[in-house]
């Protein structure tokens, strides 16, 4: 079992800048790909950024330039600062990391609890 916690959201005004933590925390995995995803209200998930071990990143077109996802791979931590915030970025983002568990090999999803992002305009 993989524990998330999330951290950093909350209210900010247009152009903004807001920074947003994912720790995750258990025994036997290693992370193969951890990401940022968000839901606005009425709308379905999706993803923000993603980063695999290696380092290589993938963002949404509405985002790129102005957010930078960065993981610490021996801390198990993941990063998203979020820069030039607009209120279309409004949403609760979501901590997501797929991981091989060392024992069973198996391959597995967890998601955070969700935090809120709020940018006024």
């Amino acid at each position: 079992q993989v524990h998330l916690v999330e951290s950093g959201g909350g209210l900010v005004q247009a152009g903004g800048s807001l920074r947003l933590s994912c720790a995750a925390s258990g025994s036997r995995f290693s992370i193969v790909t951890m990401g940022w995803y968000r839901q606005a209200p009425g709308r379905q998930r999706e993803l923000v950024a993603i980063i695999t071990s290696g380092g290589t990143t993938n963002y949404a077109d509405s985002v790129k330039g102005r957010f930078t996802i960065s993981r610490d791979n021996a801390k198990n931590t993941l990063d998203l600062q979020m820069n030039g915030l607009k209120p279309e970025d409004t949403a609760v983002y979501y901590c997501n990391v797929f991981v091989r568990h060392l024992v069973t090999e198996a391959m597995t999803d967890y998601w955070g609890q969700g935090t809120q992002v709020t940018v006024s305009s």
